[in-house]
């Protein structure tokens, strides 16, 4: 695992870096768990774009994830650990006692030729997913059930984890990766270990044709734009909006809450995520 960094032989390859996959050990998929993905280009069945700079980049084929891990008392060989276009963290190959092929999220450490399990009769080492109730307290956690039976929904990114840190009743205490604390059913199913890739985060794209091939079109600045295509464009000389930020459409765009208030789970948030002057919590 690690950066490769290249030598500046060009302005886009200056500061430019890459994932070396030294922990890939496959480089095709499996047939039976894959679908080919069709793309939109950020618009919907009208064939209006309702997601501005979104277009091309490179084809992908999706690979079907088993986030519900609900195969219980059957063991699982690791066969290979693959990467997964579709998201930044690293899946694994699973070949069940009984034949049956899944791929679930790679945890960080899991190698080829290791075995893992589900329920909550398994053993609390990585890659076995049970449920909260019946993990040890302080333990990291990652692919976490928000209801039961429902799949994993919470900290699915490269190198993220939750923790465990308290048991009460019929519910149980998580701190996710932002900071915020939640209350989960201990029904809720998790997945024990910290997600693979975590250098992700420290590599540089470099130049604008890396962005392209992932389907990002270049985002242009509201200002930068003419009267008639948006509300902070034109003005004589460089000029700043004139006004607060806002969408095309006349949307503020800062300062307002994006969580809907009528959700039944934002009663369990014991602690809302934190700002960026009190800081990130360690895990």
């Amino acid at each position: 695992m690690g950066i490769r960094i290249y030598k500046p032989t060009s302005p886009g390859r200056r500061n430019s870096s890459v994932n070396d996959y030294a922990e890939l050990t496959a480089t095709k998929p499996e047939k039976s768990l894959c679908q080919r993905l069709k793309k939109n280009g950020g618009r919907n069945h009208h064939g209006v774009t309702t997601t501005r700079f979104i277009g091309g980049g490179a084809r992908k084929i999706y690979r079907l994830i088993d986030f519900k891990r609900d195969k219980d008392g059957v063991p699982a060989k690791v066969a290979s650990i693959e990467y997964d276009p579709n998201r930044n963290c690293f899946i694994s190959l699973l070949n069940y006692a009984d034949g049956e092929k899944r791929y679930i999220l790679a945890p960080f450490g899991i190698k080829v030729g290791d075995f893992v399990e589900s329920g909550s009769s398994c053993e609390p080492k990585v890659g076995n997913a049970m449920p909260l109730a019946a993990i040890p307290g302080g333990m990291e956690i990652h692919n976490i059930e928000m209801n039961a039976g429902q799949g994993g929904k919470l900290v699915r990114g490269a190198g993220s984890a939750a923790r465990i840190l308290a048991k009460e009743g019929n519910w149980v205490t998580v701190v996710l990766p932002s900071g915020e604390m939640r209350m989960l059913r201990r029904e809720c199913r998790a997945t024990i270990g910290r997600l693979s890739n975590p250098d992700h985060q420290n590599v540089r794209l470099g130049k604008a044709g890396r962005s392209r091939h992932m389907g990002r079109r270049p985002h242009v600045r509201g200002k930068a734009m003419n009267p008639v295509a948006h509300p902070m464009g034109g003005g004589e000389g460089r000029s700043n909006g004139g006004r607060h930020p806002c969408s095309p459409t006349g949307v503020l765009a800062k300062g307002g809450k994006t969580r809907n208030p009528r959700k039944i789970s934002n009663n369990r948030i014991i602690r809302r995520r934190k700002s960026k002057k009190q800081g990130q919590l360690t895990l």
